[in-house]
């Protein structure tokens, strides 16, 4: 092989295991910040809504009167949404942020209207296919699961997800325990 050849053989190696790399990286979304610490205890990330990817809205209907009695409003690490488009699952270290808003309802121009009011508080999911925290009582099915209320954004009061999350997440078994069918930039 003469040098010409031997350049072109190895621009062409370098240019694969530089695509290469940069698919591997997106599948793993970049975390902006460490949500959990050694024992798997989480906490809500501070620079959710600053660096995280919004996913899309629930309204959970006031079963008094018209419209809602909450708004729930989700967000996905970096990188997840991308990583969930090519491969129909959330990534390993995928965090999943879903604030928990009461509703206020008005009758507007356009008919009666409910927007997001006051926060109180949220929930927060880490994707864990390697089991990393076993002895913890809330990781398992593939997910580290905690509840925070909005004055205790680092204290959960969640005590076990069986319990206490996997109970409101069961019809969502199929997709791997998240309501996806929610989220249209996921398609």
């Amino acid at each position: 092989m003469n040098r010409r050849s031997l350049f072109v053989v190895s621009i062409a190696l370098a240019f694969s295991a530089s695509v290469a790399l940069v698919l591997a990286a997106d599948e793993r979304p970049a975390k902006s910040s460490n949500v959990e610490d050694a024992a798997g205890n989480l906490h809500v990330p501070s620079d959710y809504r600053e660096l995280y990817e919004y996913l899309g809205s629930w309204s959970v209907a006031d079963d008094d009167k018209p419209g809602a009695k909450q708004i729930h409003s989700v967000y996905a690490s970096p990188g997840a949404r991308e990583a969930f488009k090519r491969t129909g699952k959330f990534p390993d270290g995928t965090v999943l942020v879903k604030e928990q808003f009461e509703a206020s309802t008005d009758t507007m121009t356009s008919g009666t209207a409910s927007h997001q009011d006051k926060l109180n508080g949220w929930f927060v999911l880490v994707k864990d296919s390697t089991k990393r925290h076993p002895g913890n009582p809330l990781w398992g099915d593939g997910w580290g699961w905690s509840h925070f209320h909005v004055g205790a954004p680092t204290r959960t009061t969640a005590t076990d997800y069986h319990n206490d999350c996997l109970p409101c997440h069961t019809p969502a078994q199929a997709t791997d325990w998240v309501y996806t069918q929610g989220y249209p930039s996921l398609r």
